[in-house]
């Protein structure tokens, strides 16, 4: 099939969405990687080749930390039309934005102290044009989530990423996501 649409000139376009819930009291720092790559990301407007640097940082941080790996769920779909895809990046960007839910802790005993959050969520959204068949199917487990994430990271190495979205919640270190958040704000994590 795939020869036969390239016959036609038919180009292949692929959106998904991955989260991954990270749980521990040693998560916390993912944040700083995250920030960061979001600051670069803003400084860049959008560049998607800055914006690929900091996701390959994301994807092998989130490698790194695969013990602190809670439940994960991922989504897309294959558009043949640009168009349609940019649709559903968009749509999937907004949703994504809306889920920061996340609240700043106050200690009145101590005002000063900044409790470091034991849940982390990362959503990655990427759209691509070609068929990778390690994101295109059930990321939920560990060993189809450490494929996902490394042919993330080739894609980005191919040139083959045509846009890019990195969001996390609690968007930043002192904010903290709760138990009851993260069921209300994310419930269709899987546990892994």
């Amino acid at each position: 099939m795939s020869l036969f649409n390239k016959m036609m000139g038919k180009t292949r376009y692929v959106v998904c969405r991955l989260f991954i819930h990270l749980n521990g009291s040693e998560v916390a720092p993912i944040l700083g990687v995250l920030n960061r790559a979001a600051r670069e990301a803003i400084d860049a407007e959008g560049d998607v080749e800055v914006m690929g640097e900091g996701l390959v940082e994301i994807c092998e941080t989130l490698l790194r930390y695969d013990e602190f790996w809670m439940s994960a769920s991922n989504e897309g779909d294959v558009f043949w039309n640009e168009g349609d895809a940019g649709d559903f990046f968009n749509e999937l960007f907004t949703d994504s934005a809306s889920r920061y839910g996340t609240e700043v802790y106050v200690d009145e005993q101590q005002p000063l102290s900044v409790p470091a959050t034991r849940n982390v969520v990362v959503m990655l959204t990427v759209a691509f044009e070609g068929e990778v068949p390690e994101l295109e199917t059930d990321l939920a487990n560990i060993p189809a989530l450490k494929e996902g994430l490394k042919a993330i990271i080739n894609l980005r190495q191919k040139g083959k990423i045509r846009a890019i979205q990195e969001h996390f919640s609690p968007a930043q270190y002192g904010d903290e996501l709760t138990n009851d958040q993260l069921l209300q704000y994310f419930p269709e994590l899987i546990p892994l």
